[in-house]
C-alpha cells in the first residue's frame, strides 16, 4: 500500500470525525483465536521520541514510510493486529488497516527516552475510556522500577490504577515490566538477568485489585535458557517482546522460538526489528516471525 499523506491530511483537516466513523464500522474479532496465540505488530516508539532503529537515530520519523510498513505487516498471514498511539492508530484507520485485527492502545508514554524524569513514566497516551469508546480490544503499559528512582514509584501505582480500570470494563492490558538502572552517564538502562526479570514479574502480577484482565509482554533473557524458570513466577498469560533491533535477526528467532514452548507464553509483540529488519524485507521478517508460533 502506498500512503497519500494528502488525503489523511485532507480528512483529518475537512472530516475529523471521519476517525470516530471508522472505529465505530471496523469488523472486530476475539482477542485469540483458534490458535489461541498471538502475533503482534508494535509501533508506539515514536511517542516516547524512540525514533532510532538501529544505528539509525530517526529512521521511525517519517510517518508515511512507518504506515506503509505497518500496512505490509498487517497484511501478512498469521499476523494478529498492532499495538500503537492514538496518532498511529488514527491513521490506520482511515487507511482501513485495523478491519478484523487486534488493536492495542498504548496508555503511558510519558517517559520520555533520555529525559530526567524517563521513569516517572506518566499516563500520557490512551485511557481506559478511550480504548472502550473506540471499540479496541487492550491496552498495553510499560513498568519500569528503579529502585533509587522515586519516580518509579508514581509509575507503580499510576500502573496499578490502570489495570483497575481497564479490568472494571473487562479489557485486557499489557503489562510491560522491567526492573532498571541508569548508567554512569545517566542512561536507563533495563536488567535482563533472570533474577531482575522474575522479580519484575512478580512484581507487575501483583498490581492492581484484579488480575482478572492482566498479561504480561516481557523480554526473553540476557540467558535465554533461564526463561523456563523465570516465566514460573507467574500464572498469567504472558507474549514476548521483541527488544532493540540487531544485526543478529537469526539469534533473536531463536530466542523467541525456546520461549514460545513455554505454557504462559502466548505470543510474541514485536516492532522496530520486523518493520526496519537488517535485511530490508519486512514481509521476509514477519512470515519468520509468524512462522515461530
Amino acid at each position: 500500500m502506498t500512503v497519500d499523506v494528502s488525503e489523511l491530511v485532507r480528512l483529518r483537516s475537512h472530516r475529523p470525525e471521519a476517525i470516530a466513523e471508522a472505529a465505530a464500522r471496523r469488523p472486530r474479532r476475539p482477542l485469540l483465536n483458534a490458535s489461541g496465540r498471538l502475533m503482534i505488530v508494535a509501533a508506539d516508539h515514536p511517542a516516547r521520541g524512540a525514533l532510532g532503529v538501529g544505528g539509525h537515530s530517526m529512521a521511525m520519523a517519517n510517518r508515511a514510510d512507518l504506515l506503509e510498513r505497518l500496512c505490509l505487516a498487517l497484511s501478512r498471514p498469521g499476523v494478529d493486529g498492532v499495538l500503537a498511539t492514538a496518532d498511529i492508530l488514527d491513521d490506520l484507520l482511515l487507511l482501513g488497516a485495523l478491519d478484523g485485527k487486534v488493536v492495542l492502545g498504548s496508555m503511558n508514554r510519558g517517559g520520555l527516552q533520555g529525559a530526567r524524569f524517563e521513569l516517572d513514566d506518566r499516563f500520557t497516551g490512551h485511557r481506559p475510556e478511550d480504548i472502550e469508546r473506540l471499540g479496541f480490544d487492550a491496552g498495553k503499559l510499560l513498568l519500569r522500577i528503579d529502585y533509587d528512582d522515586p519516580g518509579s514509584l508514581t509509575t507503580m501505582e499510576s500502573t496499578a490504577r490502570a489495570i483497575d480500570d481497564m479490568a472494571a470494563r473487562r479489557l485486557p492490558v499489557f503489562v510491560e515490566p522491567f526492573l532498571s538502572h541508569r548508567t554512569p552517564e545517566g542512561k536507563v538502562r533495563n536488567d535482563l538477568s533472570a533474577e531482575a526479570v522474575t522479580k519484575s514479574i512478580a512484581i507487575a502480577s501483583g498490581l492492581g485489585g484484579s488480575s482478572a484482565y492482566t498479561w504480561l509482554k516481557v523480554p526473553v533473557t540476557d540467558n535465554p535458557d533461564d526463561m523456563a524458570e523465570v516465566m514460573a513466577a507467574s500464572t498469567l498469560p504472558a507474549v514476548l517482546l521483541g527488544g532493540e533491533v540487531g544485526d543478529d535477526q537469526d539469534g533473536a528467532y531463536e530466542k523467541w522460538r525456546g520461549a514460545l514452548q513455554l505454557p504462559t507464553v502466548r505470543g510474541l509483540v514485536v516492532g522496530r526489528s520486523l518493520l526496519y529488519p537488517a535485511q530490508g524485507d519486512v514481509a521476509a521478517a514477519v512470515d519468520t516471525a509468524v512462522g515461530l508460533l
